[in-house]
Order: structure tokens, then sequence, then C-alpha cells
């Protein structure tokens, strides 16, 4: 994940949602059987001050330790922990609200009828010794909003200038569309739902064909036919020329999600000032991707809003209705054979908004460095203390509730060398237990860390990253890789059959303990897509050139076509499991659309971090597949061998042997025995020079050729054959 960050944000000052309620006081006691809990029940009398309400959390300290005396604080909190069910929850006709929350001084309960509600009713709620704060309510109280105020040493406990906090353990949540992301908690029936006999896909790991998708972005286009466009239902539209039909069509067997918790959709506003600190850097005031996690254990609600365009001061979720939405959703992909992989975010907090756990309890929460003040090596304004024995609890509860509730198959982590290794093997030890096939990635870099090897010993898959920048490069202006006839960085023949064969320890600079911990990629939802990549690395479309005709621009030279297709040749014929991102597969462009009416100097070029653009430089358009259906149907060709051949996902280390063509240091071949078939693969990178390869006694059948790729006999060969250069073929010995 990347985003764009000019300051390291840490305490918000700003006109945000009218969120910040304001409360008087009325009492009532509540008495439990069990426990006496003494709650004062206040009904607000104050209204919001109106849409361009200023509130700070930088206010007034009244008490201010000294360093040794924080720290010692600090380190302390790691003694509290607590094995109670937390969040909201009804039992024996009452409705329970439990929080954790150490720090904390007092803590009140706010409940709402409606989220958008100026009033509320306020509890003091109590702590027990654990640091758990807890309320109770008579009655079954399913679908009211709540939320919490929470006070710290040295507040004023009378201000009811206070946010309101959105539960962690929320199950599902209501959003207002505005800056801050102000969010009211649900409390959630925990309601049968009708999985029609579907449930996990139990893939083995190395049958997996990953295509890293966006919910929106599959359907939002006009040109997917679908009815509701951008949403969770519209992405399982039958008969439809975008989404799950198209996504079928490929052929691959598992969808990896880009973040669909609940997240922070809005930034900051554009060119206006926010604690002394100005955005410069989003015109679009949004976040798109979804790497800002706001609630852990909630759906996004945006995607069940089927919205041609983003509606500001809006609250969206209130119905709760993206519960169902997520399950229609998964229980649709299972349906197809196709596993369903969560990209999640535990590594930091939601950085735009105020609500949240910073202000429930921030000592607690977050990894914060001897002044009390944010460490942030997420580059994301916050890094979450991932080590803390109860926000362990509350990534692995997350993890094993989206596998209970959702029957997600695998987690893909973000920015994963961010949490701490006992978390990384208590998330598998719990996962496996719910399902020993569980699907774990990790994104094995962050914060200066890098480390596939750490994961694959613990048992988990990560993104490589050495076989993205060996074959395609890591800059397309000065940074080309092996496909363009170059070497980038320490790249060489040596490392080109190690990237064939896993990317594993046991070979120079190797990474991982089994193939199908190599997640083998050259495109993802970060950088230039692998279509635009060769558009500027081939040298034939100017990376600062303001683009009008999309169309014309996104179809493929002949040089274009050749560069894309040995790039998919070689992923797809390497041991370890192949991703690809959503339109990879026709070269698919983002190209920032020129006219758009925002104030961003890239209108009309192709963009390398679109993580903010809720618009067409993400939506896939369709149209360009059909412009560019000769690559598509290569690709699904390719998938359609690795599919049929197990040679390619298989074969042991010992059955592949290699040879370097003597006359170009870019011309490889390698053959593969399993299972009594004999495959030859041919590989000329070579800039210039078409390469002739000797063949084995026998007869050989062309299954891929420069043109083409599938499982049927394209022709017969036997001696020799020869390659184009930046070309390759796939061979199979006939019996």
């Amino acid at each position: 994940m990347f985003v764009k960050t000019d300051f390291s944000y840490q305490i918000i000052s700003k006109h945000f949602d009218n969120s910040l309620t304001y409360c008087s006081k009325t009492a009532d006691i509540l008495m439990s059987r069990s426990i006496l809990i003494i709650l004062l029940f206040l009904s607000l009398s104050q209204n919001i001050i109106g849409e361009k309400l200023f509130v700070t959390e930088k206010r007034t300290v009244v008490y201010q330790p000294d360093t040794t005396e924080f720290l010692k604080r600090y380190k302390e909190l790691d003694k509290y922990y607590s094995d109670k069910r937390l969040g909201s929850f009804v039992e024996n006709g009452k409705t329970y609200f439990r929080l954790f929350a150490p720090s904390a001084e007092t803590v009140r309960l706010c409940t709402f009828q409606k989220p958008e509600d100026k009033k509320c009713k306020e509890f003091f709620m109590l702590k027990d010794k654990d640091g758990v704060w807890e309320a109770e309510i008579e009655g079954e109280l399913y679908g009211l909003f709540y939320g919490y105020k929470v006070y710290h040493k040295g507040e004023d406990f009378s201000n009811t200038n206070k946010p309101i906090c959105v539960d962690p353990y929320s199950k599902a949540v209501a959003t207002k569309t505005t800056y801050m992301n102000p969010r009211r908690s649900i409390v959630v029936k925990n309601e049968r739902y009708d999985w029609e006999g579907t449930d996990w896909q139990n893939y083995d790991w190395r049958d997996l064909i990953i295509y890293e998708m966006h919910v929106r972005d599959m359907t939002a286009h006009k040109s997917s036919g679908v009815k509701n466009r951008g949403t969770y239902q519209g992405l399982i539209e039958k008969g439809k020329k975008g989404g799950m039909d198209y996504i079928k069509s490929i052929g691959v067997n598992a969808v990896e999600v880009l973040p669909a918790q609940e997240f922070g959709y809005c930034e900051i506003p554009f060119k206006d000032s926010l604690e002394g600190k100005f955005n410069t850097w989003n015109p679009y005031e949004r976040n798109h991707w979804g790497y800002m996690t706001g609630a852990f254990f909630a759906p996004a609600s945006y995607y069940s809003k089927s919205w041609k365009n983003f509606k500001w001061d809006e609250w969206i979720g209130k119905d709760a209705e993206q519960i169902n939405d997520f399950k229609d959703m998964v229980k649709a992909f299972h349906k197809e054979g196709i596993a369903v992989i969560m990209d999640v975010v535990y590594n930091h907090l939601s950085e735009y908004e105020i609500g949240n756990l910073k202000q429930i309890d921030k000592e607690y929460y977050f990894r914060l460095d001897s002044k009390g003040n944010y460490i942030s090596q997420s580059w994301c304004g916050n890094d979450l203390k991932t080590e803390r024995p109860m926000v362990r609890r509350l990534i692995v509860e997350s993890i094993i509730h989206w596998m209970k509730e959702y029957k997600v198959d695998g987690f893909r982590f973000d920015l994963a060398t961010l949490i701490d290794w006992q978390t990384v093997e208590l998330i598998r030890e719990e996962a496996l237990k719910v399902n020993p096939n569980v699907i774990l990635i990790g994104e094995a870099w962050g914060g200066g860390g890098y480390s596939p090897d750490g994961f694959s010993k613990r048992g988990y898959a990560a993104w490589n990253d050495q076989i993205r920048n060996g074959i395609k490069g890591e800059n397309p202006l000065n940074g080309l890789g092996w496909i363009f006839g170059e070497w980038y960085n320490n790249n060489s023949v040596k490392r080109i059959k190690s990237y064939v064969n896993g990317t594993l320890v046991g070979d120079t600079l190797g990474l991982f303990r089994k193939k199908e911990h190599s997640i083998n990629y050259l495109e993802s939802h970060d950088g230039y897509t692998l279509g635009d990549f060769i558009r500027i690395g081939s040298r034939e479309v100017n990376p600062d050139e303001k683009i009008k005709n999309v169309d014309k621009h996104v179809k493929l030279t002949p040089v274009q076509s050749k560069l894309n297709k040995l790039a998919a040749l070689f992923l797809f014929t390497s041991q370890g499991v192949p991703m690809i991102n959503s339109g990879q597969e026709f070269a698919r462009s983002k190209v920032v659309p020129y006219n758009i009416n925002r104030h961003d100097p890239d209108r009309g070029k192709m963009d390398h971090n679109s993580y903010n653009k809720d618009n067409e430089t993400n939506y896939i358009n369709y149209k360009h597949l059909d412009i560019n259906k000769d690559l598509f149907n290569y690709y699904k060709g390719l998938i359609e061998l690795r599919k049929r051949f197990d040679a390619f996902k298989k074969a042991d280390y010992e059955n592949i042997s290699f040879m370097e063509h003597p006359f170009s240091k870019f011309g490889l071949a390698y053959m593969i025995n399993h299972n009594g078939e004999t495959f030859l693969i041919l590989l000329n990178a070579d800039k210039t020079n078409e390469l002739e390869f000797p063949l084995t006694e026998g007869t050989w059948e062309i299954l891929v050729d420069k043109n083409r790729a599938g499982v049927t006999a394209i022709a017969e060969v036997e001696t020799s054959y020869k390659i184009e250069h930046t070309s390759g073929a796939v061979l199979r010995k006939k019996n």
C-alpha cells in the first residue's frame, strides 16, 4: 500500500461533523441482578451547532507528565487484559455495551435513535479492574445507534464537547460522508443467513490463480452493463459484461478484494488548514482504495450504495444492509468456485477521522515515542501497537469473525512487517482451527522492514517483489527489467532461474521455504499498471503526455503487445502462485481524465498512485477489453494451460532443468518433467535477435507461441524451434 501524505498527522482541529454531540443531563439508575451498575441517564437538550462546528482535540493541558512518568505508565499498560466479550450484544433481555480503555478516567455511553439525531441519551459506564468499561440497558435494542465519550486524565469531565467514538468491535456502522468520517455503531442482531450449501473453497495454495480487484471499480464504469454499479450486488449481477461473470471468464479461482472493512472515505479539505497544515496533495479529498480502516469487524457501507458519483454529507450504512450484501458477494463467488481473499489493514488506523481508538485510548492502542507522539512507520499518521495483548486480541478476533460470519477464504495483510511476530503467529494458529486451508498472505515490507522469508518460515505466503522487479523492472524511466532485455539491479540469469523455481531459499537470494509461499506478480494496485509500465518503458509513450483520446492511447502497438505477452508467459509458467491485477489481462491504462473538474496537475496523464480517485482513472473500462482482446485471449489461454497441467505449479525442483542460449544472455529454455509429461518453455528477451533453440528427439506440440496460448496444439515441430525477439513459447512432448 502507498498513499501520499505531506505530514505526520496526529491530532486534528477543523470543522468536522456534527457528530460531536452535546448533551444535558438527567439521571436514571439501572440495577442488574448480578452486579449493581449505576448509570447516569442523560437526555440531550443542546443541539449541535451546525455544519461548520470547530472542535479541537488539542486541548488546554491541565496535567502534563514528564517523560519518565509517561514511559513507566506506557509500559505498565501491558498488564491489562480481559477475556470478557466486547462490543455490544444482547443477552437475557438486556443489551450490553463493553469497551476496553484502561487509561480512561470516565466513559459515557451515548445512544441515538437515528445516526443523524442531534440529541442523545448518555449513560455513565463502570470500569472493572482489567480496563473494561460496561453498561447494560433493559431490552433487546437491536438497531440502536451508539458510541462513546471517553475522558482521560487532565480533561474536564463536564465538557460535553467530545467526539462520539465508534465501538472498535462494531459489527456494522453508519458513517457520514464528510471530513473526519463521523460514525455511529449499530447494535446488530446475529440473524441466520442462508449460505445455500456454499462454503470455503479449500484450494491447495499451488492451484491458486489470484485476481486482485476493487469492489467498486469492477462495475462502476457504464461499460460494465451492470444495474447496481459499484456495489457488492452489482459485482455479482449475472449476464452482464462486467463483474463476476467477466472474472469467471478469465479462469481465475480466487479474488483478492482491496480493503472492504469500513474505512475513511474522506480525507481533509483541499487547500484548507488543519492544525496549521494544508492539504496540498489531494484535490479529490477522498480515499478510494480503502487502506484507512475505521472499523475492523464491519463491512464497508459505501459498496452498498449504487451511486454514480460519491455523495457528500450523507449517512450511509444506517440499515446495516452491507452485512448481507457482503455475504451475498462471497456466496456468489463460492458458487462459481472462486475463493475470496480480503486485503486487511491492521498496521495502522484511519488517519483522517476523530472518534476512534485514538480518542478511546491513544496510549494503549498506538506506538508512541518518548514524548507521547504517534510513531508512523506506516507513513499513515499512526502505527497500531499490535504487541499489546488486547490489540492482538482485537486483530485475531476480527480475522476469526470474517472467517466464521462471512466465510472468507483468506487474507492479505497490508504492510505486514509492522505487525509483531507473536501476533502473526497467533493469527495463523487460530485461523487454522477454523479452516485448515485458510489462505494467509503478507505484504512482507513496511516501516523499513523486509521479511518474505520470515513470513514463509511462519507458514504464510508473501508478495514476491523480486520477480516483479526482476521481470518487468522497478521504474519505467531508468529501471527496466528482463522483458526489456535489461538486467535490473542484481538481476541475472541465475536469478531468472530462481524465479522459475519459486524463489526458494535454497537458491541465491531466495526468499521462500515452499514455492506456494511465493505470490508472483507483475502488477498490483500500487504503481503503474503493467500496461502503462510497458508503454513508458518501450519509449513509445511519454509519461508527461496529456492524453485526451484514451481509447486510442490504450490500443497496444506490436512492441507493447509482445512485451505484455512475454511477461504473462513467464508469470504463468513459473512455480509459485500467480496474481494479476484487474485489467492487467488487457493492458489497462490508468489515465486521469484530462477534463476532470479538479485542480490536479496530472490531469490527462497516466497515474501511478491512484489511491484517491473514485473516477474513470480506476474504473474498469470494458471497451478497452474489446480493443485489446488479443492480449485478453492470451492471458485466458495461459491460465487454462496452468490449470490443466500440474507441471507449471507442482513440479519437483530437481525435475526442472535449464539451458542457457549460447548467443544471448537473454535466451533461456527450461524443461519440466512431471507425472509422465514433458514441457519445454523457450524464452527470448533479447531486444533484437531471433534465437533458435535445439529440441530433443521426438515430436513437440506447440501450445503457446508469440500470438496464441492454450491447451490444444497450434502446430508440431521437431529438431529445433526459432523464437523471435521479445517472445516465448511452450512446447509439450508428444507421446
